[in-house]
């Protein structure tokens, strides 16, 4: 009745093992660590990256516990700081030989000093939110309504040149906020310059009406245009973010959408609130040049003459010196758009650009007067410039579309449409909240944080082994293994443990610990209706499991709504919760029912069970099994 099968039983040590090694990497503490990552999207970190930190460590004399690579940066681990920062100087010596033009950001970490096995079985510790690690926190508030105006005014140019081209007269075009007006002297005109925007501007939405002796146009972005402008310059203004963010080295920084225009910004470890504001609200910007290529230049790009007059050299993404007019044709400010793409011919990965109304006009007239010659396309950055790709003019190009070609894979098109999409904001971003932690703060708020749940925790088994004796202490294993798996899980998903969540975590405890005593009283409640032992085991657990469920479950639909509606601090506290929860409900019945199988199970003459007193309020007396 009372007996579990093996597979059962394979389970729970299955987990207890799982659960044991994903949680024991939280107990070894940190060791000083340096991380090397990329200082632009055109540098890669990679396996060749790794192997160079390793020859110059070797070269220098200096031993690493290990050297691992992860998505975006390699990270050299240490026994102690003096060696962190002798690593630190001869890495960055070797691999930023320019400090003016640095392609690897060098920064001092932390990792943990979990050993090489479990590291190799991706057993790591929980990452330590802001207010437990300490750093800087930023609420960002982006103007979406100066992306929109941005929008018209590059529609207003574009309606501009189609009306020329289509030999529709007007008697102006002015944008008013939002809006785009056109005037025109009679009805017919206006009829056709309607059937124009609504053919070839479809996200753009017209009403006409008289003014005077004039009739006007009144064109508007659509509401799911607009909305579709907003979230595009809210995801490259995270993305801007993202990229600059970069330099600063920080291990895990938090960069989140809040609310329709808010961006979260979490920078752990950094206190240099002022290099964190510099940081971002750097701007970037993006020029197109045409390519020296007179004898001179040839020369001047391989080192054997000086550079031209007029003329500048640049480095390309493969550290190719190109050597570029000073006259910038085209700015950043052209570009509404970049997107990787193929050739539809010759299948190559390209980049689509798309230029405003006053860029392809200039960008038509170049083009047509320089087919068989190069023109670079830069972005600046703090004054220094980089070539991010100079490719030969084959034909005239109009229509504002570009393609960019030659030689690049589809993770090189890819990264080269970011860069040059996401070079600058899409819309002006304000700092509205700012808020600095210590790392002492955070010390206190990881002790306080800890103190809690062991307090919460043995509190909780004290009184259970009290009142439940032997299934007390059941109970208060399976609170034990509880515990023990949703840290495991939380540092399976690496998931960001944060104050809230910790106060999830004790939270959680007592929850947990409200099934047990459902079953306990259960099987109190058969004992006292007569029962057998063996009989009260098996109706308690079986007759509780359905009121452990409906309660859980309206608990978990709680803590979904909390991590679907909240933001911040509240969805650490539900991440916290969930878990717990789907936890709990493992430990608290099928694991505590298999130690309880294991110990009564096998005797098949049972009398009594140590669960506490039995009170037998019908007979006036009571009775303690023991």
């Amino acid at each position: 009745m009372n007996r579990y099968p093996i597979w059962k039983y394979t389970i729970i040590v299955i987990a207890l093992v799982v659960g044991f090694l994903y949680t024991l990497p939280n107990f070894f503490g940190e060791a000083p660590a340096v991380q090397v990552s990329s200082a632009k999207v055109t540098i890669k970190v990679d396996d060749s990256t790794k192997l160079r930190v390793e020859e110059i460590l070797k070269a220098a004399g200096l031993t690493a516990d290990f050297v691992t690579l992860d998505n975006t940066s390699v990270k050299a681990r240490f026994g102690n700081t003096e060696t962190q920062l002798k690593a630190k100087d001869a890495i960055q010596k070797a691999l930023i030989p320019d400090a003016a033009n640095a392609g690897y950001i060098v920064a001092l970490n932390l990792l943990s000093r979990s050993p090489v096995w479990l590291t190799s079985l991706h057993a790591f510790p929980m990452y330590l939110g802001l207010d437990l690690r300490g750093g800087v926190h930023f609420m960002l508030q982006v103007d979406m309504q100066a992306a929109l105006a941005k929008k018209a005014e590059s529609l207003s140019g574009d309606i501009r040149t189609s009306l020329r081209e289509k030999n529709v007269r007007h008697s102006g075009i002015s944008r008013n906020g939002q809006t785009i007006e056109v005037r025109f002297r009679d009805m017919p005109t206006l009829g056709a310059a309607k059937a124009l925007i609504v053919d070839q501007f479809p996200d753009l939405q017209t009403i006409e009406a008289p003014e005077g002796t004039e009739f006007k146009l009144t064109a508007s972005i659509k509401p799911e245009a607009a909305r579709r402008v907003q979230d595009q310059s809210l995801k490259q203004n995270i993305t801007t973010l993202h990229n600059r963010i970069n330099e600063l080295g920080v291990a895990e920084p938090v960069i989140q959408q809040q609310g329709l225009d808010r961006i979260v910004v979490q920078l752990p470890g950094v206190q240099d609130t002022a290099k964190a504001k510099d940081i971002l609200g750097r701007t970037a910007t993006l020029e197109v040049r045409m390519v020296d290529e007179t004898s001179e230049a040839r020369a001047a790009e391989s080192g054997a003459a000086a550079v031209p007059f007029g003329s500048e050299r640049y480095l390309e993404r493969n550290s190719q010196p190109v050597i570029v007019k000073k006259q910038v044709i085209l700015t950043g400010e052209n570009l509404t758009d970049a997107q990787p793409g193929f050739d539809s011919q010759t299948q190559e990965a390209v980049v689509n650009l798309t230029l405003d109304a006053k860029g392809a006009r200039i960008f038509r007239d170049v083009t047509r007067e320089s087919v068989g010659k190069r023109m670079a396309i830069l972005l600046f950055e703090k004054g220094k410039g980089e070539v991010v790709t100079a490719p030969v003019i084959r034909s005239e190009i109009g229509g504002g579309r570009v393609q960019i070609s030659g030689r690049m894979t589809s993770m090189e098109a890819n990264d080269t449409a970011l860069l040059l999409r996401a070079g600058s904001l899409a819309a002006p971003m304000e700092i509205i909240e700012e808020t600095t932690i210590g790392p002492s703060l955070g010390a206190e708020n990881i002790a306080k944080g800890f103190n809690s749940v062991t307090y919460g925790f043995a509190a909780v088994a004290v009184f259970m082994c009290m009142y439940y004796v032997l299934f007390g202490m059941f109970s208060s294993i399976s609170l034990a293994v509880n515990l023990l798996l949703l840290v495991a899980m939380l540092s399976m998903l690496q998931a960001t443990l944060t104050l809230p969540g910790m106060a999830a975590m004790a939270l959680v405890l007592g929850m947990a610990i409200d099934s047990n005593v459902l079953i306990n009283e259960r099987v109190r409640e058969e004992l006292r209706n007569g029962a057998s032992a063996q009989a009260a085991i098996h109706a308690g657990y079986d007759r509780a499991w359905a009121t452990i469920l409906d309660s859980n479950v309206t608990t978990l639909i709680a803590g979904l709504a909390l991590l679907a509606f909240g933001s911040g601090p509240v969805r650490g506290f539900a991440v916290v919760h969930c878990l717990g929860i789907l936890t709990s409900m493992f430990s608290g019945v099928f694991f505590s029912r298999g130690l309880v199988n294991l110990w009564y199970g096998r005797q098949n003459k049972l009398k009594s069970l140590s669960i506490g007193t039995v009170w037998r309020p019908d007979a006036g007396n009571q009775v303690a099994p023991q």
